[in-house]
């Protein structure tokens, strides 16, 4: 497969501006397979970027407060200014809300690509309307990432005074302008609901590298005993990157506690979060 044909646009952030164990491992492999342009959403010391600038065309890092979308703006501003895009067969859209990729991710890449369809997400989501790609990883073909009115879409985005904006403009906004422009999408995993969240085994047995960093907090942790399979049955070193990063974003004490298989420890943990809900509403 040749390097120029795929230009990942990948989507970082990270509070204390820290370029990770996980994000240089994300990065270094997305270069085995084409060029990566990185717009982390907040400032980052010269000495945080020099740690994946070797993998990447550019690395940018600026607090913009746009989300993921306001990262994959910048990134697409800079390879239409660079003049890039014209040799690329296809542009991705990733960001770094998931960790991995867990195992090699060359037979997903090509099976995306062999999808007749303008646009595949690795993850098509069903929502009580309609359905429609998760932003994290999206391939688009030059019919898309050519257009006029593709960039106009991205260079629209701005800043929104609360997330699920972004999530309605932006993320379905982006499945439903496809369609209005007469191009076909579809996705690789088919889920309803928070599936992506609540059931990674589930994924990752059927052939989903990535896992997201949120099924490390959902549920009240109840989740751990999936993740310990995911880790045990990964590359090591992906599994080793996601636990240095995971160790310093929720603490080595969380950790040990989430890793678990006790079945009464998982039941607790989904009762308490039951509670939880039923008191408070929403997820």
């Amino acid at each position: 497969m040749s390097r120029y044909k795929r230009l990942f646009l990948l989507a970082g952030y990270d509070k204390g501006g820290i370029v990770d164990d996980a994000l240089i491992y994300h990065v270094r492999t997305l270069a085995q397979y084409g060029d990566v342009i990185v717009c982390m959403d907040n400032g980052s010391h010269r000495n945080e970027i020099k740690k994946i600038s070797k993998y990447t065309i550019v690395t940018l890092a600026t607090r913009h407060g746009e989300y993921d979308f306001g990262s994959y703006k910048r990134c697409l501003q800079y390879a239409i200014h660079k003049e890039l895009l014209d040799k690329y067969q296809y542009v991705y859209l990733v960001n770094d809300s998931v960790f991995g990729p867990m195992f090699n991710m060359k037979k997903m890449l090509i099976k995306m690509e062999k999808r007749q369809d303008s646009a595949v997400g690795l993850v098509r989501a069903q929502h009580e309307t309609h359905a429609y790609m998760e932003s994290w990883f999206i391939r688009l073909d030059n019919t898309i990432f050519l257009s006029d009115w593709f960039r106009e879409f991205l260079y629209s985005v701005k800043r929104e005074e609360y997330k699920y904006m972004v999530t309605v403009k932006y993320e379905h906004g982006l499945t439903n302008l496809i369609q209005e422009h007469g191009c076909s999408w579809s996705g690789i995993f088919d889920v309803h609901g928070r599936k992506t969240y609540n059931d990674p085994k589930y994924l990752f047995e059927n052939g989903c590298p990535f896992v997201k960093k949120m099924s490390f907090t959902r549920h009240n942790g109840a989740l751990g005993k999936q993740i310990k399979y995911i880790l045990n049955n990964s590359d090591p070193i992906a599994a080793k990157s996601v636990m240095a990063t995971a160790n310093r974003l929720y603490g080595e004490r969380y950790m040990k506690r989430f890793l678990t298989s006790n079945p009464l420890r998982i039941l607790y943990r989904n009762i308490t979060y039951g509670i939880k809900k039923l008191i408070h509403g929403g997820i």
